[in-house]
């Protein structure tokens, strides 16, 4: 293990300066091209098994040790989101519109630093390591999913996977056995009324005020409709009525998501969302489209694995506490790796010791601690080397 650290330490300005190559060049989900080359290409360089093109525009290296034995996979999503980058920082993204708003830059950077040091260590490695580079995690359906029905997963008898989270401190480890991500549905609504002269309000049926009657009423699913021991949460988060301002809508579009952990809980809210939506229609002598697209599942840790890894990162350099996290509503598609083979995926936290608050994920001001990267690095290295040497 100290020789993993020195040479992942070593290897620290190397992995910045990935980070931050990563992040002025950003890809969003399905549209990596430039991204998954300059991955490939630096595996190719180390002399690892390349596939490109994994499950559509992913990548997977593999690292073969001196000896045989088990295979342990990692994985790192690399796409960025539609943002306009506000921060004013040297590594800026260059490319308007896009940029890397929750850390996936620094997840790459911190595989392939961790793959070259790993590479340095063959030698001595008993059994293989494959890093999963995965596209498309932000937009449903993702990039797991196809990544496993092309094999990724192919022969891999553990894996592990992290998060750098800005909220937590650094140095904080955040792990959790079970549910710790949530299911992250979508639904889609066209609600159609009739539209008219606003100064005629009773000749029309105003899909705006409907609209809007549906929001609140639909908000007392959760209050009221779920059990309260249980957890869920819908959140409308677009609501469009392009209109002159004299002019009663006829029609207004609603898209909203839907996070459960439990698959009645998330039933239950599929139905009795639709069921206020057609009564609320009704009550207007209105009409509605309803779409309901389930996306990622829950993400359910392993118990063993998750015990395994909150063991060994108490003794990690720059960990100083490993903490049992409550369940977060945010979703993942790291869920389907994990209903494969065993696993767990952790949160690394990646807080400024100087900030007063973060910026979140998803914030066109989002930036983390990059020295998260070296502690997630070293808590995945000594997860394989372990892994493999106790299952010599």
């Amino acid at each position: 293990m100290e020789k993993l650290f020195a040479l992942l330490d070593d290897g620290y300005e190397e992995m910045v300066a990935i980070r931050r190559h990563l992040h002025q060049y950003p890809e969003i989900s399905f549209e990596e091209v430039e991204t998954p080359a300059y991955i490939a290409a630096f595996h190719r360089a180390l002399g690892h098994e390349v596939r490109e093109q994994v499950g559509g525009r992913g990548v997977v290296a593999t690292l073969r040790g001196a000896k045989t034995g088990q295979t342990v996979a990692l994985r790192a999503d690399f796409d960025a989101l539609a943002i306009q980058e506000e921060n004013d920082v040297p590594y800026k993204s260059l490319i308007d519109g896009k940029m890397h708003a929750c850390g996936h830059d620094g997840h790459t950077a911190t595989l392939l630093g961790l793959a070259k040091a790993l590479n340095a260590m063959k030698d001595d490695l008993v059994g293989n390591v494959v890093f999963i580079h995965q596209h498309a995690e932000e937009v449903a359906p993702g990039g797991a999913k196809p990544m496993i029905e092309d094999g990724c997963l192919d022969g891999v008898d553990v894996i592990f996977g992290t998060h750098l989270w800005a909220p937590t401190p650094l140095g904080d480890i955040l792990v959790r056995e079970g549910a710790i991500m949530a299911a992250a549905d979508k639904a889609e609504i066209l609600i159609q009324g009739k539209g008219g002269h606003g100064a005629e309000p009773h000749h029309s049926i105003d899909a705006v005020v409907l609209a809007s009657q549906f929001v609140i009423n639909a908000q007392q699913l959760v209050a009221r409709r779920i059990d309260p021991l249980k957890s869920a949460v819908l959140t409308i988060g677009h609501f469009e009525a392009i209109n002159p301002f004299n002019v009663i809508a006829e029609r207004v579009a609603l898209t909203g998501t839907v996070r459960t952990f439990e698959e009645q809980v998330r039933t239950q809210m599929e139905q009795e969302l639709e069921a206020v939506l057609k009564a609320t229609c009704l009550a207007f002598g209105a009409s509605y489209e309803y779409r309901y697209t389930r996306g990622y599942p829950p993400v359910y840790n392993h118990a063993n694995e998750t015990q395994f890894v909150a063991q060994l990162a108490a003794n990690i350099p720059g960990v100083e506490n490993v903490i049992t996290c409550p369940p977060f509503m945010i979703g993942e598609d790291f869920a389907y790796y994990l209903e494969q083979v065993p696993g767990t995926f952790f949160f690394t936290g990646a807080k400024k010791p100087e900030w007063q608050t973060a910026y979140p994920h998803h914030h066109a001001r989002f930036d983390f601690d990059e020295r998260a990267m070296l502690i997630a690095a070293k808590t995945l290295g000594k997860a394989t080397l372990q892994y493999l040497q106790e299952n010599e």
